[in-house]
């Protein structure tokens, strides 16, 4: 599992909640000066996620004024870029004379070498902050500050595929190891930078390794999106890129990968966690294999079999049993700590706060 530490204000008295709150966006970012209407009872809930040198850190807060000023930047200036994803809710930003209105899936910009003015809409936002040293990003700071205060778009092209990464790393960090951390704040990192590079459009400024874990991602991204087209082929994907088929054929020996076998395995995996799926057990394994680009079945199986060992039958069948003794175990344990008749809390009573909103 990942590095990670959670703050909720709703853990401290009503009186120290936005105090706390202020420190805590303080040294996750800059320093900077808050305001609220909400000082009395203030509800924040952040994750903070450590990925080497960048950090990840999803939040949900209520309505909040952020003013980073000069004097604040001349006294501590960690001399870092942070991007903003929109998940719930609205906001604007103030730059000088540059103003900018945010929408969900939109990322805002800011550094903490300039000074600038945040403010949410009325109810409470969602966001996936993400902060990073100016020094990981190639692209030079005058082009970047054209831009900062502005927006880059996380609906389509890296943008895009920036946002899916950090939501799919935000939704479960187990499947991780620590080790994981510094290679996965690259491929944050040099997102970042390709999506800066765009914004000012210098692509010309990013150093070649960049752009080629870039452009890596992008391709995976777009194989993981036509994995139940059975024509998706090498030729197809290059095309679709506008490289040549023997320079996507490096890029992934470069990463240690061939581009068939990722065909191959993406498919599989998919593959294997339908039919693992109790909700889809009605199903025919042939119509599984299909959606994922395997329309002749024997073909299926013998490379299903092959990567798992056991035929997909078989699989369904040891999910399907391993499930349901999970249940009758979980039954039997609530059976036993069930509360006596009487002693759990009346029909009048509050329940508390979903942790899941704070």
């Amino acid at each position: 599992m990942l590095q990670e530490s959670v703050f909720r204000t709703m853990d401290l008295p009503p009186s120290d909640r936005f105090d706390a709150w202020v420190q805590r966006m303080g040294s996750t970012h800059a320093p900077m000066r808050l305001s609220t209407d909400h000082t009395a009872d203030y509800r924040g809930h952040q994750r903070v996620i450590v990925l080497g040198e960048v950090t990840v850190w999803p939040a949900t807060f209520d309505p909040l004024k952020f003013h980073r000023t000069a004097k604040l930047v001349r006294q501590s200036d960690p001399e870092t870029y942070h991007l903003s994803l929109l998940l719930k809710g609205e906001g604007a930003a103030v730059w000088g004379r540059r103003q900018a209105t945010y929408r969900i899936n939109d990322f805002h910009t800011n550094s903490s070498s300039r000074s600038w003015e945040v403010a949410t809409g009325s109810d409470p936002v969602t966001i996936v902050g993400v902060e990073l040293p100016r020094a990981l990003v190639p692209v030079p700071g005058h082009r970047v500050d054209r831009v900062l205060g502005g927006l880059i778009s996380g609906r389509e092209g890296t943008g895009a595929l920036l946002a899916q990464i950090l939501r799919q790393l935000i939704s479960d960090t187990r499947p991780y190891r620590p080790s994981d951390a510094p290679r996965l704040g690259t491929v944050v990192a040099d997102l970042v930078t390709a999506a800066f590079a765009h914004a000012v459009d210098d692509d010309r400024s990013l150093p070649p390794e960049t752009r080629s874990r870039t452009l890596v991602l992008h391709v995976k991204s777009y194989v993981r999106r036509h994995l139940g087209d059975p024509d998706l082929t090498p030729d197809r994907i290059a095309a679709a890129h506008h490289i040549s088929r023997s320079y996507l054929y490096r890029l992934f020996r470069d990463e240690g990968l061939g581009i068939a076998a990722y065909i191959r395995d993406q498919r599989l995996e998919h593959a294997r966690r339908d039919l693992s799926d109790p909700d889809l057990r009605t199903e025919p394994i042939h119509a599984v294999a299909v959606r994922w680009g395997f329309p002749r079945a024997a073909e299926f199986t013998r490379a299903f079999r092959t990567a798992y060992g056991v035929p997909p039958s078989e699989l369904r069948e040891r999910a399907l049993v391993s499930r349901e003794r999970a249940r009758i175990a979980d039954g039997r344990a609530g059976s036993v700590d069930a509360v006596p008749t009487g002693c759990g809390p009346s029909a009048n009573d509050t329940p508390p706060a979903s942790a899941a909103s704070w």
